[in-house]
Order: C-alpha cells, then structure tokens, then sequence
C-alpha cells in the first residue's frame, strides 16, 4: 500500500479457486506456504460455495504479511453496506492486506425475470463504488480494483479506483490497457498457467480451461476487440488463441510470458495454475514455479 492508502502491488501473485473452496485448514497452510515462497498475493473468485469475505477472511488470519484480494466480488450478489462493513473490520484487523476487486459478472447468469436484472455495466459499477465510499462504514474508493477489460471499464478503474484487474488477458491486452489507464495506476492482470512441456497435453488442459469463457459474449467480444478473430474462437479454440492467453511450458518459458505482461505494463500478474487437483491448492507447480517468477 502506497503511503496515501492507494493499493500497490507487485511481483507474482496466485490466483486460485482452489484457496476459496478447498478444505479450510488446508487453504490456510497452503497460503502461509505461498507467503513463504514469495508469492506476492492471493486472489480468489466469486462462486456459490463458502461466501467470498468469509473465504478472503479466513486467508489473511492464515497469513503474515501477504495482500489477500477478491477475483471478483460480484457486485449484483452483495449489498455495498454490507460489504463495506465486512472492508472496516477486516482492515482494522488486517491493515493495508485486504484488496476488494469488484465485478460485473455476465448478463447469462441473470436468467429473463430475474428480481435484479443485468444492466449498464459501467454506470452499474460506478455506482457501487460511490455506495461503498458512502455510509457508516467506507471503502476508499483507492482499496479498490475493477475487473477492466474494455476500454470504457478500463477508465473507470483509472479514474474512479486504485486500477484494473483484467481476466483471460494476453500481453497485448496488457499493453492497451497500460495505455487506457495511464502510468500510475495500478495494472494487474490474472494469467493462466500449464506447467506442461507436451504441446498436446498442455493445450488440452488449457482448453478444458477456456471452454466455459468463450460461449460467453463479454469475453468472446473481449477476444475479438485484441486481436483474434471467429475462426479463432470457433470449437474449441484455436492453438494460436490458446497459446496465448494461457501460457504453457517449462518453468523457463511460463516465467518468460510473465514477463511479457510486465513489460508490457503489468505491475502485478496473478498466476492461475492450470491441470492440478479441483480441491487442493496446485502446491506442486507453485512450488516448480517460485525460483521462476518471485526471484
């Protein structure tokens, strides 16, 4: 955290919905052993199981010193008092750790009829962030991070939050909204990861991965605005979509594509390992990999 209370982070972080849904105590040893690696944060996503604060909180009482971050808190499923309420507690129990990501989710997920409609994404969020500044209990608006993909989004969180955490990004996407947000604004991308060698089986997983995104409009479009076209979303995706929005390979060659999105102006890239247990943190790999990207 910068001395005016703004979020800063950087390095390598991990991004996991393993350490939201896994058995509790065992999240809570697999984070302290993140810490202990040097991975620089934890993010987390939204999801139906074990409420997202209540999983964010259990994470920062299991750690020292490492930033614990929401990937996304779904703006449509939270009251912003509440929220805010949650924020204060935690951070006068944890201070400067705790990092609210906010997100729009999917108009898909809100079926016709549904009691709290999808509607006007960016003015949507804009307001949730004035609510969560307002009231009892606040949320400086620089504790906060928006899931930014395209450019509107994207000078939202420059110009209303501490910055943007993009999803299903590439280094190029990176470099755009570098430039969207401006130079002191924090950028912090989440990538996946395989840490596998065979090309066939490292874009097999990477696929299984990408299947749930690219029948989604937002990303579909999302990938089109950078550069891929509809051949390249067709079936399952095509190798060169594949390669690269999740990075594959060696410990050498994953920790080369972090590096393309720091040049590319990345303060902060959260890492989502790919391939390894659904109910254990990918303890394995983050450890293969932390020589690699928290030198």
């Amino acid at each position: 955290m910068r001395d005016d209370g703004t979020v800063h982070l950087d390095g390598t972080g991990v991004w996991s919905p393993q350490l939201r849904y896994a058995d509790r105590p065992r999240v809570a040893e697999a984070a302290l052993e993140l810490e202990e690696l040097g991975y620089s944060a934890a993010w987390i996503p939204e999801g139906a199981a074990f409420p997202i604060l209540e999983a964010a909180e259990a994470l920062l009482r299991a750690t020292r010193r490492m930033p614990v971050a929401t990937g996304i808190l779904n703006v449509w499923q939270h009251e912003p008092a509440a929220v805010a309420a949650t924020w204060t507690r935690l951070e006068d129990e944890h201070p400067g750790r705790f990092v609210l990501g906010l997100g729009i989710s999917h108009p898909e997920i809100f079926p016709p009829g549904a009691s709290n409609p999808y509607r006007r994404p960016v003015a949507t969020l804009g307001a949730y962030v004035d609510a969560l500044a307002s009231g009892g209990s606040r949320v400086p608006p620089q504790r906060c991070v928006l899931a930014a993909l395209g450019p509107r989004m994207l000078r939202l969180a420059g110009e209303r939050t501490a910055g943007a955490h993009p999803y299903l990004s590439t280094p190029e996407h990176t470099a755009t909204a570098r430039a969207v947000l401006g130079a002191d604004v924090l950028l912090a991308p989440e990538l996946a990861v395989v840490l596998e060698r065979d090309p066939v089986r490292a874009r097999s997983l990477a696929r299984a991965h990408l299947a749930r995104y690219l029948d989604l409009p937002n990303y579909a479009n999302h990938l089109r605005r950078i550069g891929f076209g509809d051949a390249d979303l067709a079936g399952d995706g095509s190798d060169r979509l594949v390669d690269r929005v999740v990075a594959w390979g060696d410990e050498t060659a994953i920790a080369a594509r972090v590096q393309e999105h720091r040049a590319a102006g990345a303060d902060h890239v959260a890492v989502q390992v790919l391939g390894g247990p659904a109910e254990e943190p990918p303890l394995a790999q983050l450890r293969s990999l932390a020589p690699a990207l928290c030198a």
